[in-house]
């Protein structure tokens, strides 16, 4: 699990009500809320006094009060009121919480989880049909028993297809006919295939064209945790699928599925669209809830890589590179410390300010030769 990335923390229609939301992500409690102004916040979910849990409080003020005494911490993640002490109480400089930067968008609550300036950060991955003319936007969340990294691997894996989905038809992986690209943040593999015969499957029966040249898939992974797959079924007939998962611990994820589409774009088609969507993710998840190990092997002797992996590989490649500049949790760490240790991770401020109660996660030393990031991203074996 990586920090310096933007995670989903929850869906706009969950935040819409006066109370506070929970989320987990990167083993870490969170809890998101509205200020006065009607802006989204999301601070740790820790009290900095006796340790209670802020998304158990409520919203006074624009203020999260924590449950426990009633102390008020701001959108920016300081004590505003002690009330024990009055409204001329001294407030300790060290009553601070974690503050993350948040967007808004596509109907989903974002924070950038890190400590990176404004400068440093990868954006947040822009969705460009979203809100345009001829294309329909469908969000659903549902939540899996899988590491996000075997999640966003499977979407990268062109050779599943016609293996897992029974609903895809007969469409048959050509290695001649695929293309892998890669740069400093995200990887994408592109693959023209041959279209099974209209009417075989139910995404078939969506075509309104005979020329396979409009008949393809790409997917690719932009950072840690965003996976995109793009499907032309003909020219009018494309599906395009953003999964932005969170991970919630070493063993579950939940994802986030803005689903955008330029055809049967009237409302009534909307639960027929899911309906296809979630069948095919469910089939899906039937394989990666059962892999064995659960987490991505850490040595590249652990698996055997062949063609049709490149993009797993670049995408393996990429976790490496960050585990080197030292973004890389330490899971470990962090369980021996669980129960006896309240962390957080690390907020931009920490950049500028001192005298944190939280401890920051641990994370792996930086500048170490990624196991999972180079050895495991060996180059395929079987090419002849």
């Amino acid at each position: 699990m990586y920090i310096n990335f933007w995670y989903p923390i929850c869906t706009t229609a969950e935040l819409t009500g006066a109370a506070p939301v929970r989320a987990q992500v990167l083993c870490l409690p969170f809890v998101a809320f509205r200020d006065a102004g009607g802006q989204a916040r999301v601070l740790a979910d820790t009290c900095v006094h006796r340790g209670g849990a802020l998304h158990k409080g409520k919203v006074v003020n624009g203020r999260l009060a924590c449950p426990y005494h009633g102390w008020q911490f701001d959108g920016g993640g300081r004590c505003a009121l002690i009330p024990s002490l009055g409204a001329d109480g001294n407030i300790p400089a060290r009553a601070k919480v974690d503050s993350y930067p948040v967007v808004e968008r596509y109907g989903i609550v974002f924070a950038f989880l890190g400590d990176l300036a404004e400068a440093e950060r990868p954006a947040l991955y822009e969705v460009r049909e979203y809100g345009q003319p001829g294309w329909r936007a469908g969000l659903v969340t549902f939540d899996i028993d899988a590491y996000f990294e075997r999640s966003i691997e499977n979407g990268l894996d062109p050779v599943h297809n016609e293996f897992v989905h029974t609903l895809q038809g007969n469409i048959r992986f050509r290695p001649d006919r695929m293309q892998v690209t890669s740069d400093e943040w995200s990887s994408t593999v592109f693959v023209k295939m041959d279209p099974p015969k209209k009417g075989t499957t139910q995404l078939e029966n969506l075509r309104n064209d005979d020329n396979p040249e409009h008949f393809g898939a790409s997917s690719g992974h932009y950072g840690a945790n965003t996976l995109i797959t793009r499907i032309s079924l003909s020219k009018d007939n494309v599906f395009v699928q953003y999964f932005f998962e969170q991970p919630i611990d070493e063993g579950h994820t939940r994802i986030f599925f803005l689903n955008m589409r330029n055809c049967m774009l009237e409302e009534q088609n909307d639960a027929r669209m899911q309906q296809i969507n979630m069948a095919i993710a469910e089939e899906d998840i039937a394989v990666i809830t059962r892999l064995n190990p659960v987490r991505t092997p850490e040595a590249s002797t652990k698996e055997v890589l062949v063609v049709g992996d490149e993009c797993i590989g670049q995408y393996r490649r990429h976790l490496g590179e960050w585990e080197r500049r030292g973004w890389r949790l330490d899971l470990a760490a962090l369980r021996a410390n669980a129960g006896d240790v309240a962390c957080a991770i690390p907020s931009p401020a920490r950049r500028t300010e001192k005298n944190w109660v939280l401890d920051p996660a641990p994370l792996l030393p930086a500048g170490a030769v990624a196991a999972v990031g180079a050895a495991s991203a060996a180059t395929p074996e079987g090419r002849g």
